[in-house]
């Protein structure tokens, strides 16, 4: 999996073709959505569209709570490979944890198994997912998930979910890489005006995007920025010709405020989202 992706996350349909076409002209091989964001089929298109071959791109989407569940999350991946296109995707994740129904999410990871096994994807995984949760479906499930995505930029470093995933040999994935979701819950405070991070940029004649972006790929971990402005999804993109010292990194590290929103206590049924057929 390329270690930077576009992420999707509320890009109307309208604009998603458009972004996912930029991104792969740009030279992106890695796209995240999700079937909660209701945008699966316009990655397809932009991914057809942009003439690169299906083989060349790694696409990841996710299986929303409603469809937790054995039956139900093996029904789930035929809807999202059918808005996709695609006979096979190459990584399916669960969402969230659901904590008020967690046997369902037990049965879904099972579902994905299953995939994995049938060949109908190429990896599993999960987001959103604290320790506890973690061992409590490794220790129900038989595949370990190859990814944890959760939200993770410099204001929120997540140390303790990310030793964790290291120590089953999950890769983080970081969802909001820059603090974007900040700004989304009304925080005047994100990192993209951080003056710790702007200063390292200077001395680079990078962004502060670009830093945090270097920031997550020295770190080891998987990035998936979103944007549908082509400037900045080229901006993105444009940070393998530089390379962060261990004390930039370590002063990045530093800037760590603290958790901004606890998936596990969110009942996520109450959001009253169904996942429509293909």
């Amino acid at each position: 999996m390329p270690s930077v992706g576009l992420g999707v996350y509320q890009t109307p349909p309208d604009e998603t073709v458009a972004a996912v076409e930029a991104a792969l002209e740009i030279g992106y091989r890695h796209i995240d959505t999700a079937a909660a964001y209701a945008n699966e089929r316009e990655v397809g298109e932009g991914l057809r569209r942009s003439g690169v071959p299906r083989k060349d791109v790694f696409v990841e989407t996710k299986v929303w709570v409603s469809d937790y569940g054995f039956d139900t999350t093996l029904h789930a991946f035929e809807k999202s490979a059918k808005k996709l296109g695609m006979d096979q995707i190459d990584l399916l994740i669960l969402h969230q944890a659901q904590p008020n129904t967690f046997d369902k999410t037990i049965q879904a990871y099972k579902a994905l198994e299953r995939l994995l096994a049938d060949g109908a994807v190429r990896s599993i995984g999960v987001s959103n997912f604290n320790p506890v949760r973690l061992e409590a479906l490794m220790n129900a499930t038989d595949v370990v998930p190859a990814v944890n995505q959760i939200e993770l930029h410099p204001y929120n470093t997540r140390p303790d979910l990310q030793a964790a995933n290291k120590a089953h040999g999950i890769l983080t994935q970081a969802w909001s890489p820059i603090g974007g979701i900040r700004h989304y819950r009304g925080d005047t405070t994100t990192p993209l005006t951080d003056p710790t991070i702007q200063a390292i940029a200077d001395g680079y004649g990078k962004t502060t995007a670009q830093v945090m972006i270097r920031w997550h790929i020295q770190q080891g971990r998987s990035a998936i920025p979103k944007s549908v402005r082509r400037d900045r999804i080229a901006e993105n993109f444009n940070v393998f010709d530089f390379e962060l010292t261990a004390d930039e990194l370590a002063r990045i590290d530093g800037l760590h405020i603290g958790d901004t929103m606890d998936p596990d206590q969110i009942d996520f049924d109450s959001f009253g989202l169904t996942i429509p057929e293909a």
